[in-house]
C-alpha cells in the first residue's frame, strides 16, 4: 500500500532546492506560528541534565489548569506536542465511524483511519444528521485553514475530540467548559501562540479516564525537563498573552490591508494565519517564492492561499514580494 503523503506548512529545505538561497535566507509564512516567540531566558542546569521531577510536573499542569480555566472534574495531561495525542485518541476505543468537520487540518483523518477508522469527512456542516450517527467526531476550533468556530452544541457523537491549537488568541471562544464531560477532549498546542514549536509541547484535558489511558500509553516523563520550565513560566505570564494578541490582531489587519491591495479576498483565518481567495494559489505561491517568501497552498482548493505573520522586521520583504509582478 502506498502510503498518502500528508499536506503540511514548512519545507523549506525542499522550496530553498526549488527557488535558491539558502534556509535563513527564506521567510516562512507556511505555519501559523507567532513569528515573536516567548522568551525563554537562562534555565537551570538541571532541567537538562535531571529527569523531570514531580514538582516540575505538578507546576507546569497547576499553571495550564489556572491559564484555561479548566473546569473541575476535567484531567490535564502534559504531551511531547499535540501531534501524539492526535495519533493516540483513536486507540481509545474501538474503530468505527468517526465524523470529521471538514476541510481541515489533516492529520485527524490520518490518525483515525491508521487505527481502522472509518473517516466521513465529505462536508464541512457539524449539523447535518449524518453526524450524530458517528462513533466520535473532530472539530478544529478555530478551524485550520478558514478560522470557523463551532459552538457546545456541535458536540454529539459518543467520543467528542476538539482541537483548540489555534484558540489561545481567542480565549473567550473556547470550548474548555466542556472539558468536564463524559468522553469529550480538548486539545491544546503550545507551540503555536507561544512561537515555540521546537519545543514540542501540548495538552489534553478532559474526562479522567481518557486522560488516564493516554497517560500509560506515553509512559513517564512524556515532557522534557526544558519544556516544563518554559511552559510553566510562559502560562503564568498572562501579562505577554495579553499583548501578544493585541500585536496579532494588528499584524494580522495590516496583512489583510497589503493583500487586498494587491487583489486577493481575505476568506478567513485567525490571527496567526490568514486565509485569500486568488486566481491560482500556485502561481501566488511561485510568486513570493521567488522572493524567498514560503506560503500555503491547498490540493482541494486550487485558489485558496494561506499566509502566517512575517517577524517586526521582515514586513518590508513581505511588502515587496506581494507586491511584485507575476
Amino acid at each position: 500500500m502506498v502510503k498518502k503523503i500528508q499536506e503540511h506548512g514548512g519545507g523549506i529545505d525542499a522550496a530553498a532546492r526549488r527557488f535558491g538561497g539558502a534556509r535563513r535566507d527564506w521567510i516562512d509564512l507556511s505555519t501559523g506560528i507567532n513569528p515573536v516567540a516567548y522568551p525563554i531566558g537562562q534555565l537551570a542546569q538541571d532541567a537538562w541534565t535531571a529527569l523531570p521531577d514531580h514538582a516540575a510536573q505538578t507546576a507546569l499542569l497547576d499553571a495550564a489548569r489556572d491559564f484555561w480555566q479548566v473546569p473541575e472534574g476535567a484531567a490535564i495531561l502534559a504531551t511531547p506536542g499535540a501531534s501524539a495525542p492526535i495519533a493516540m485518541i483513536p486507540r481509545l476505543r474501538r474503530a468505527g465511524r468517526v465524523h470529521i468537520a471538514a476541510p481541515t487540518y489533516n492529520e485527524h483523518a490520518a490518525a483515525f483511519s491508521a487505527a481502522g477508522w472509518h473517516v466521513a469527512d465529505s462536508t464541512p456542516d457539524p449539523h447535518i444528521p449524518d453526524t450524530q450517527i458517528a462513533d466520535a467526531q473532530v472539530i478544529v476550533h478555530p478551524n485550520n485553514p478558514d478560522g470557523r468556530i463551532f459552538s457546545a452544541q456541535d458536540l454529539n457523537a459518543p467520543l467528542r475530540v476538539v482541537d483548540e491549537s489555534f484558540c489561545d488568541v481567542m480565549p473567550d471562544a473556547s470550548l474548555i467548559a466542556q472539558a468536564g464531560r463524559t468522553d469529550t477532549l480538548i486539545l491544546k498546542s503550545f507551540g503555536k501562540f507561544w512561537g515555540l514549536a521546537g519545543l514540542r509541547l501540548g495538552f489534553v484535558i478532559g474526562a479522567p479516564a481518557l486522560i488516564e489511558e493516554l497517560a500509560q500509553m506515553l509512559g513517564p516523563w512524556p515532557v522534557s525537563g526544558p519544556a516544563l520550565t518554559i511552559g510553566t513560566a510562559a502560562l503564568n505570564d498572562l501579562h505577554w498573552a495579553h499583548n501578544t494578541r493585541q500585536r496579532l490582531t494588528d499584524d494580522a489587519a495590516r496583512l489583510d490591508a497589503a493583500m487586498k491591495q494587491a487583489g486577493a479576498k481575505t476568506v478567513g483565518g485567525t490571527s496567526l494565519f490568514r486565509l485569500y481567495d486568488v486566481p491560482d494559489a500556485a502561481i501566488w505561491q511561485t510568486r513570493l517564492a521567488r522572493h524567498h517568501v514560503w506560503s500555503r497552498t491547498f490540493s482541494y482548493n486550487p485558489r485558496w492561499l494561506r499566509l502566517g505573520l512575517p517577524a517586526p522586521d521582515a514586513w518590508g520583504r513581505i511588502g515587496s514580494a506581494i507586491k511584485a509582478p507575476e
